[in-house]
Parts: C-alpha cells; structure tokens; sequence
C-alpha cells in the first residue's frame, strides 16, 4: 500500500516554455500554478521570461515555466480544480530552484522589491494562483 492518499494524488503533463538553466545543486524549491487564458499564452510568456530574468539576478539557479498539455480532470481532485481553471484556460506549472532556504528567503524580499517585476499587467488572474516553497526530500 501507498504511505498517502493516492485517490487525492494530481498528476499532469506541461512542456516548458522556459527553462533558465544554471548548474548548481538544488536546496529549495518554490512552485506554482497559474489558470492562464489559452489566448494569452505569448503574452503570458513574454511577462513570465522578464520576470523569470530579475528573480535569477537575486540568486535562482533555475527557473521554469510549462504549459499544461496533458492535464487529465481528477475524480477528487486535480490541477485544474486547484486554481478553478475555466475552459478556455490553461494550467501553467512553474518552479524556482535556489541553493538554499536562506537564499531564496533573502531573495524573495529583493525581487518583491524589484520594480521591474511590476512593469508589466499579469495576463492571468492571480488572485487564483497557488504557491509553495518545498525542502527537497529526494534529487536523483
């Protein structure tokens, strides 16, 4: 048996659509999801690549954005239903990779404070955005 609820387990495709890669060891991650209209995909990716540039400037060794492309409905639950995703939206998956708590603690304050990251009108309703940081439990 499963040491979880594998009935409440969300699984899904996203092809990236960004991947700035930077070498370096993974010591915590912050993830998201963001409903992004489909026909908002280039301008969504435009705002997330500027944004995407700032916050490796404060310390990320990697940040990726992807498309959702495979992202079956759930019976319990699922990726659409955790961001309330319409029809005619997509879910977008993204991650950042920092080499430390600290770092991405001490990072997070600059790039909240960059103005760069605020230059632009977000093409998704953020308010539906779901966000976490995670300690790396297992990095094959």
């Amino acid at each position: 048996s499963m040491p979880f609820d594998g009935k409440r387990m969300i699984i899904g495709g996203f092809t990236p659509f960004i991947d700035l890669n930077t070498t370096g060891k993974t010591g915590y991650i912050d993830g998201s999801l963001v409903p992004v209209l489909a026909a908002n995909k280039q301008a969504y990716l435009a705002v997330a690549a500027k944004q995407a540039a700032v916050i490796k400037e404060h310390g990320a060794i990697r940040v990726v954005e992807a498309w959702g492309d495979d992202v079956p409905d759930g019976e319990i639950t699922d990726y659409r239903g955790a961001v309330k995703a319409t029809g005619d939206e997509v879910v977008v998956y993204a991650w950042v990779e920092w080499p430390s708590k600290q770092v991405r603690d001490d990072a997070w304050k600059k790039v909240i404070a960059d103005p760069r990251m605020y230059a632009d009108t977000m093409p998704y309703d953020n308010q539906r955005r779901v966000h976490g940081g995670f300690a790396p439990i297992l990095d094959a």
